[in-house]
Order: C-alpha cells, then structure tokens, then sequence
C-alpha cells in the first residue's frame, strides 16, 4: 500500500474513533499535532511518512482510551500489519507513540529525530491559547475544579500518581503545562513554545487579578 492511502486511512479511522470525545483529546487535537509535526519534520530534516502517521495514531494508543495501555498498542501495531506497513516504518512509529506522553516527566528521552519532532508537537498543543483551552475542557469533563485556592502543585510524582491525579484546571498548569517549554526537542519546537509559554503565564497572571476582585 502506498504511504499516501496508508495516511489517508488512518486519518479515518482516527476521525472516526474521536468523533464524539469532548475532554481536549479530540480529533482536531491529532490535527494540530499532525500540521505542527509536518511543520517541525520540514524544518529538522526528518522523515516526514513516520512522522505524520505517529502523529496521527499517537493517541489511539492511549490507555485514556484503552483497557490497559499494552493493548492499546497493541490495537494500533495490528493496525500497522494490516495495512502492511514496512517493518522498519512499522516499529519506529510503535516505539514514538509508546514512549511521547508526559506521565509526569518519567518517560526516556526520544531517540530519533521523528520520536523529538512528534513529541515536540503533541506538547505545543497543551502549551498556548489551545492549551489553556484543552485543559479547562478536560477539567470539566472530568469534574475537576477551576481552581482551589490554596492548593499547591504535588512534586515528584510516580507515573501512576499523576495519572490518577484529581486536581484543579489552573494547579495543572504548574504540574505541567509550564513545565513543557524546557521539555521541547527541536530547535523549531523550542522557538515555537517561547510566544506559547509567555501567553500562559500572562493568563495566569489575569487570571489571578480577576479572581481577586482586582481588575
């Protein structure tokens, strides 16, 4: 099968499968990471069909979304050897999106370029403008609170801690999302979240005036 028909499937059956979800992981959430991917690979020089398809399938194994994360792999190497995807292409896109997510900072660094460039693109969209908006739509989906005064950001945390964590839309910003700018790979990646980053912490800091009755 050619790359092209091989994208051009697993951008339906992404669609198809995030068509209703409203937490922040929808499937124009796999869009952006897609368009910012292809834009980043460009720039660094890397494999632009490995990259676009792991950005793509990123999510799909994600244990949000699956019984257990290994099967959640395991759904999308199946998916991989039914499309017959070559071997090589095959494992590399299998080993960026089980080791890209954040699950509190405890994941190994990437290895490849197309692994730095996918990842770079999945955490610029949790930083910035979308960022701030994925995370209140995912608080809220969830129940979680706006904010709490007073609560102050948990440190050091296993990987099935933060996972299971149950805090505040704004607290997760300090457990997080400010802390991806210095997580960036790529040289572009790293230019493209200084302007995000400096928004999020201008929010915050109207965020804070507002809640206080000062502005």
């Amino acid at each position: 099968m050619q790359t092209e028909e091989i994208v051009k499937q697993a951008q339906e059956w992404v669609r198809d499968f995030f068509e209703e979800e409203a937490s922040g992981h929808d499937w124009w959430h796999t869009y952006r990471v897609v368009e910012l991917a292809k834009t980043i690979a460009r720039e660094e020089k890397a494999d632009l069909f490995v990259c676009e398809l792991a950005a793509l399938l990123h999510d799909m194994a994600d244990s949000k979304f699956n019984e257990t994360e290994a099967k959640g792999i395991q759904k999308v190497a199946d998916w991989l050897d039914d499309k017959q995807v070559r071997k090589e292409e095959r494992d590399h896109v299998l080993e960026i999106i089980s080791t890209m997510s954040f699950r509190g900072g405890h994941n190994p660094p990437m290895t490849t370029i197309e692994g730095k460039v996918v990842q770079d693109a999945d955490r610029l969209d949790a930083i910035g403008a979308l960022g701030i908006a994925r995370t209140f739509a995912f608080s809220g989906a969830h129940g979680h609170p706006i904010y709490v005064p007073g609560e102050q950001p948990q440190e050091a945390m296993s990987k099935e801690e933060y996972e299971k964590r149950q805090s505040s839309a704004v607290n997760h910003f300090y457990e997080k999302l400010l802390l991806l700018k210095e997580k960036l790979n790529t040289n572009y990646g790293k230019e493209m979240g200084e302007e995000r980053h400096l928004f999020m912490v201008n929010f915050l800091e109207q965020f804070y005036l507002e809640w206080n009755g000062e502005k």
